[in-house]
């Protein structure tokens, strides 16, 4: 008997040739025919306990790997409850694909209240994807995909949001062409003119400054031999951390919010802004004061909207990062554009001591706690959630490489981000170590998914930074004067919680059982919860 190709089965191959191996779903009974031919395709299906953990985790995946993650989920309450992640993933510029169950044709928007019937749906997802389209005839499925992935693959990388009626799902797709991927042309460089004279500018400048951004990750190599070209200091974002390493001479890895950062940008007569837009959880956090505009700011994104966002260049040069930082890197040649001397890395040095000078005791102290995570792990992801050592991380924590510090706690800002991040990092790097740094509070957002690690038996370590409460919150509200109110949380008991979920647990205390802990996570090479008592670590 010959089977029907239904759109489901038809969809499924269409994601195998776009190179899709993963796919983060919950079934319900309007996407089942997603499901139908999940046990014969070579897409590993993973599934998650709640739809916005189902987000966070395609999120991690698509940070660690450097690659699209798919998404699976019903209409209605699925959408809805995924719309928090794919917030967080539109904010930090992370290519998601969400597919969506709609009702039938003729059902959705009708009012009359069918099973997860809501207004506008597309809309709704419109408003945190990059693209969002309602499938209204299975004709066009080949050219939405195809729009899908060229926007996440050749444009700025945003969430994209495709829906489809379910009755479509289990229709015959037999007249449809085979599955093909569309052929997608990647950005190129910018434009040759704009290149000449950026390189102009760069030969004649004498203390230039590099920003550098999540949009440059991909680019770290070419950035790090343009920094040394130029002799200039390379100022990360949270994203971008890990361009260069913490041993680099020219590693600024401390916030542009911290004043000192702030006079080495002032003291500069040009600075390259490499794909960074350039925000205020970046650039103006813990400051009194905006970010004052850069001295002769030339700016590399791939987005010409938000090249004109939050400081407006001298030249503005579109394009994709790597390929732009290399023609830039062809026309300097071979030779430095100055003579190398100490007056660069010795600069920086000074502003990273005057830096780390500037924060808190507590702050410090937590750095120092990052440290000792990243150097007695090598070749680890620290997936970090809105939680104490988090944002003093994002303040000044030296991440060992690219893509290897990324958390929730800028951009959309949200909590319960880590532990699901983390799962899907694991996936896309089983070869690596894993942290997922999560408060008590932030952990309670998306507990269950210690269920879906077990599952995976993925190599991650959920660190809890217990501190009975919402601590960074209260922090805040004892800062600005105001009674601390709802933040005095009683956290569950860590160990009983782990054990209900078959998952091995430690109580850390101070830098030597942490040590000792980290040492016996690498030799397991599977899931353990870390409670880590914040008191003993400031």
């Amino acid at each position: 008997m010959s089977v029907t190709k239904t759109l489901g089965l038809y969809l499924l191959e269409e994601l195998e040739a776009y190179g899709i191996t993963h796919a983060f779903g919950i079934p319900g009974v309007h996407n089942i025919e997603l499901y139908r031919g999940l046990p014969h395709s070579r897409i590993r299906h993973v599934g998650a306990r709640h739809e916005q953990a189902l987000g966070f985790m395609a999120d991690g995946y698509a940070r660690a790997g450097g690659r699209p993650a798919v998404c699976f989920t019903i209409s209605g309450p699925g959408v809805t409850n995924i719309a928090t992640a794919a917030a967080q993933a539109y904010a930090d510029s992370i290519p998601m694909l969400i597919i969506a169950s709609q009702n039938r044709r003729g059902e959705a928007g009708s009012g009359r209240g069918f099973l997860h019937e809501m207004p506008n749906q597309c809309q709704f997802a419109a408003q945190v994807s990059g693209f969002a389209h309602s499938v209204a005839g299975m004709h066009e499925v080949p050219e939405v995909l195809a729009r899908a992935f060229a926007g996440m693959q050749s444009r700025r990388p945003r969430p994209a949001y495709i829906e489809i009626p379910r009755d479509l799902l289990a229709a015959d797709a037999g007249m449809l062409p085979p599955p093909t991927a569309a052929v997608m042309q990647s950005a190129g460089a910018a434009p040759d003119e704009l290149i000449a004279e950026t390189v102009r500018r760069l030969q004649s400048c004498v203390r230039p400054v590099i920003l550098a951004g999540g949009g440059a990750v991909r680019a770290a190599q070419s950035v790090a031999r343009l920094a040394e070209r130029l002799q200039a200091p390379v100022i990360m974002t949270i994203n971008g951390r890990g361009i260069l390493p913490p041993a680099h001479p020219l590693n600024m890895s401390f916030s542009p919010s911290l004043e000192a950062v702030r006079a080495l940008v002032a003291g500069s007569d040009l600075t390259l802004a490499i794909g960074t837009e350039m925000g205020p959880t970046d650039y103006d956090m813990y400051a009194l004061s905006e970010f004052p505009q850069p001295p002769q700011l030339l700016r590399i994104d791939i987005d010409a909207e938000q090249m004109v966002r939050n400081a407006r260049p001298e030249l503005a040069l579109l394009g994709d990062a790597r390929r732009t930082v290399e023609a830039l890197l062809a026309r300097l040649g071979a030779a430095p554009a100055r003579a190398s001397d100490a007056a660069p890395a010795a600069c920086t040095t000074q502003a990273r001591t005057a830096a780390a000078a500037a924060l808190t005791p507590a702050m410090r102290a937590q750095l120092r706690f990052l440290d000792q995570l990243r150097d007695t792990l090598p070749g680890h992801l620290i997936v970090g959630d809105s939680t104490q050592p988090v944002y003093a991380g994002n303040l000044g924590f030296e991440a060992a490489a690219p893509a290897t510090w990324f958390n929730s706690a800028s951009g959309f800002g949200t909590l319960g981000y880590a532990l699901p991040a983390a799962n899907g990092a694991a996936l896309a790097q089983p070869q690596s170590p894993v942290i997922a740094l999560v408060g008590d509070g932030g952990l309670q957002f998306t507990l269950q998914e210690l269920a879906t690690l077990r599952d995976l038996n993925a190599w991650v370590a959920v660190m809890v930074w217990n501190n009975n409460g919402f601590g960074e919150i209260k922090t805040s509200m004892i800062g600005a004067g105001v009674q601390p109110t709802a933040v005095d949380l009683v956290p569950p008991d860590l160990a009983q919680l782990a054990a209900a979920y078959g998952l091995a647990h430690c109580r850390v205390r101070d830098a030597a059982t942490l040590s000792a802990a980290l040492q016996q996570f690498a030799r397991r090479r599977g899931p353990v919860v870390v409670e880590i008592d914040a008191e003993a670590f400031g």
